[in-house]
């Protein structure tokens, strides 16, 4: 064994020894946080639902990239551009899963606080990268499950030292933070990379270097969130009595999350079939949760 090699190695124990110490060191002080607070029955509605939401997100990766090959056996695979899997119906069972895991994660925030909910969404990386490494027989490696760690411990330090999120009361509220300079250039910036990424990249690269297809989902997924936002405070206060729909700018909001959710799932579905689903999960679930937070950051004026 050479001697760079026996640095190499020597570093990556080291790594690991102090990594493991850092990730007992938050799992107890995360517990002990946990354990202070008042479990009342609203907490635990909020902990069920967003444990159920990690488990059937994560499985949902599964049960598509299991409708994908099948669907690349009959038909033109996603990676080369085919759309078969729209008549597979495990495909449409893994999207089921998805979507009812997205609304018991949105559905937890309603019963419990988002520093208890939010660190528990990083579990959907553990179990979709158990579930490829056995269902899908996709071996995750040391280094695999290394990121995987490294994906639940950096989500977690970000919600324990996250500022408080501005109140935001309307849709008009939204609009005016959408429409300031700051935020129009970046959804520019966001727009133009995408177009490049799609026209430039995606033809050549796209089915050789991951970040093409989940650069594309997590740009787009940026500018999601924030129109989502918007569509759920609109549905909120309609449900009140107070009817949101007759604004132009609340059917602006829902178009931009239609189109952006249509782009996302087309180049997800592109990475699924392309690539080991233990990489795509913690890959896309890192980078769309970092844009998120700059677009959260712009927008809102939050500085962390």
């Amino acid at each position: 064994m050479s001697y760079a090699l026996l640095v190499l190695v020597g570093c990556f124990v080291v790594l690991v020894f102090f990594l493991g110490f850092g990730v007992l060191g938050l799992g107890f002080g995360y517990l002990a946080w946990i354990s202070t607070m008042v479990m009342s029955s609203d907490n635990i509605r909020g902990l069920v639902l967003a444990l159920s939401s990690s488990v059937f997100i994560g499985s949902s990766f599964i049960f598509k990239k299991q409708g994908l090959k099948k669907a690349g056996v009959t038909g033109v695979r996603a990676g080369s551009g085919g759309h078969s899997y729209l008549h597979e119906p495990l495909w449409w069972f893994g999207m089921i899963t998805m979507i009812g895991g997205e609304v018991a994660n949105f559905s937890a925030y309603a019963f419990a606080p988002a520093i208890l909910v939010t660190p528990l969404g990083a579990l959907s990386i553990i179990v979709s990268a158990v579930l490829a490494h056995f269902v899908l027989d996709e071996k995750l490696h040391i280094f695999g499950i290394l990121g995987c760690i490294l994906c639940v411990v950096g989500s977690t330090t970000i919600v324990l030292h996250a500022p408080k999120e501005k109140d935001i009361e309307s849709v008009k509220e939204v609009w005016s933070l959408a429409t300031e300079p700051g935020f129009i250039a970046y959804s520019c910036v966001i727009i133009f990379l995408v177009i490049f990424l799609i026209i430039q990249l995606a033809p050549h690269y796209g089915n050789t270097h991951l970040v093409v297809y989940i650069g594309i989902c997590s740009l787009m997924g940026s500018l999601t969130v924030m129109s989502v936002k918007a569509l759920a405070i609109a549905i909120k206060l309609t449900f009140k009595g107070t009817n949101r729909f007759i604004y132009a700018q609340t059917w602006l909001f829902a178009a931009v999350v239609v189109i952006c959710c249509l782009l996302q799932l087309n180049y997800l579905n592109k990475a699924l079939d392309t690539f080991n689903t233990a990489v795509v999960s913690p890959v896309y679930y890192v980078m769309f949760t970092t844009f998120t937070i700059f677009a959260s950051m712009i927008m809102f004026k939050v500085i962390c």
